[in-house]
């Protein structure tokens, strides 16, 4: 879940938001995958022949694995469906509308999975991107923590901020899927679009001119922390993402547009 998502301390002195017309961080931003840290981290343990308990982010969903709709976290659902004993579909959906269709295979020796994986638009289209997973610790078959990494995109991934209000910010995705209006004053601010999940909240404060710190939740459940920082140029935009769970973080190099 978390894989779509792609996906983003308080200064000693006094500091004044920019105005809506200045603001460092207003454009278009695309990602640049060879200059980021991108990984994914997912747990599955099989408790029966049929049944399992997957990690796919913050919550733990426990699926039979019947190839029907189950319900899921923060109010979606997840279908697994075994295609072969290597092979895995998985499938999610929002109020109905599938967000996203997945193939895992393992390879011959089970240490390596395969994940091709789609998200679906609201409008229909579609972006994909294959993950390579390694096992990481005991399990045999799907059965472990697997740690991965994308190898290739189908589409660019573009970040859109542009003015809100007087002293705030609006994140979106460029198809308008998720947006985020948040004003830094430390309050959570709901995202609204297609394929937000319900409950999904921010907050942020400025801790400096250059540099935001974000937090987010859904229905009160911590899921990252980023934190924006420009390059003195105003060129490159990095968003250092923070997992629970996670030592190590994921680092998002984005360049202007």
């Amino acid at each position: 879940m978390l894989r779509t998502l792609l996906a983003l301390s308080m200064a000693c002195i006094a500091i004044t938001s920019a105005s809506a017309a200045t603001d460092p961080f207003v454009g278009d931003w695309k990602l640049n995958p060879s200059r980021s840290h991108i990984s994914d981290q997912m747990k599955v343990n099989c408790i029966e022949s049929n049944k399992c308990v997957f990690n796919l982010g913050p919550v733990a969903e426990t699926i039979v694995l019947d190839g029907t709709d189950q319900p899921g976290e923060f109010g979606t659902t997840l279908a697994v469906a075994v295609e072969a004993p290597d092979r895995w579909k998985v499938m999610r959906k929002k109020d109905g509308h599938l967000m996203i269709s997945a193939i895992w295979s393992l390879s011959s020796d089970a240490n390596t999975l395969i994940d091709d994986f789609t998200s679906i638009r609201s409008d229909g289209t579609t972006n994909n991107i294959k993950y390579t997973y390694k096992r990481s610790g005991p399990g045999t078959g799907f059965t472990a923590t697997w740690i991965g990494t994308p190898q290739a995109m189908t589409s660019p991934v573009v970040l859109q901020i542009r003015p809100y209000e007087e002293d705030g910010l609006s994140f979106s995705d460029s198809r308008g899927q998720d947006t985020n209006n948040v004003k830094f004053d430390g309050k959570d601010y709901l995202h609204s679009g297609p394929n937000s999940l319900a409950g999904f909240v921010s907050s942020g404060h400025r801790s400096a001119s250059h540099s935001i710190e974000l937090t987010d939740k859904v229905s009160g459940t911590l899921l990252r922390t980023r934190r924006l920082e420009l390059s003195p140029d105003g060129k490159t935009l990095s968003v250092t993402v923070q997992i629970p769970g996670r030592t190590e973080p994921d680092t998002q190099v984005f360049e202007r547009q």
